[in-house]
């Protein structure tokens, strides 16, 4: 009786907490409601099954506790119990997968008219990259990265020569407007995971992934590496700070192009241009 009580407390207890103490929610800050609405339904699926479980081994120790003159009955198989349980774990399956699937669809097809930003990681710190007059990003290659050519732009394509670049851990970015965050590593895995933003990639070296999202509040908000990546990982954080349309001007009127800090990358591509 002992276990049995244990194990109903176990399933009133995680109920109780549940319901007094909903600790996983962070003011979201950006358009993926969906992805809390995903948890919301894996958690009532796998809470249900939870519940389930427990319950009924409460039930089977309870029912089938020893007597005294009582027989265990033995029986190695029960296609007919093996059916339900393959059909209802099948089911149970899926519907954890749908939800998940769906918006994981939606996070990666980007809308027309979304600008385009680079996050890159290296150890341990963070650095951005945004389009400049041309609306469009430059060229890159982890080959090129150097001191005077942090991210690896391509000094031969014209197209980077305006994209600005932001050497800091704090990024700007407009409310209320579509971004797509293309995400690149120069060393080791890193993650880029913004809580409030439900905004979380894994950057892996010499590829580059992404995401999208409409940030939908001002104010600043935490960028945390949420991927092992070496000693000094737990202190690789950053910050986004979203701004009014002017206040976002007026700060990026303020930051470099490439051109204006990679003088001597230019030079040299210039000087390989030459016959």
């Amino acid at each position: 009786m002992a276990i049995v009580l244990a194990l109903v407390l176990i399933v009133l207890g995680s109920v109780i907490f549940h319901v007094l103490s909903p600790w996983w929610w962070t003011p979201i800050a950006s358009n993926w409601g969906y992805i809390d609405k995903t948890i919301t339904i894996t958690f009532w699926i796998t809470g249900v099954v939870f519940a389930a479980v427990i319950l009924f081994m409460a039930y089977c120790v309870f029912k089938f506790r020893h007597k005294e003159g009582s027989r265990a009955h033995y029986e190695p198989e029960n296609r007919k119990l093996e059916g339900w349980l393959t059909v209802v774990t099948g089911i149970g399956v899926a519907a954890l997968l749908a939800p998940g699937l769906v918006v994981w669809h939606r996070y990666i097809s980007v809308p027309d008219g979304a600008s385009e930003i680079e996050v890159f990681a290296q150890q341990w710190t963070w650095s951005y990259r945004l389009p400049g007059e041309d609306k469009r990003l430059g060229r890159s290659q982890s080959r090129l990265v150097g001191p005077d050519n942090p991210l690896g732009l391509d000094p031969a394509d014209r197209a980077s020569h305006d994209d600005i670049i932001i050497e800091s851990d704090t990024l700007h970015l407009p409310v209320d407007k579509p971004v797509k965050v293309l995400l690149r590593s120069i060393d080791v895995l890193h993650n880029f995971y913004v809580p409030e933003f439900r905004s979380k990639m894994d950057m892996v070296p010499g590829m580059v992934t992404y995401f999208w999202l409409t940030p939908t509040r001002l104010g600043e908000f935490e960028v945390l590496c949420a991927e092992l990546c070496g000693l000094s990982h737990a202190f690789m954080r950053g910050s986004i700070q979203i701004d009014t349309q002017e206040d976002y001007v007026a700060w990026l009127q303020q930051q470099s192009t490439f051109a204006e800090l990679s003088v001597p990358a230019l030079a040299r591509a210039a000087g390989q241009d030459q016959p």
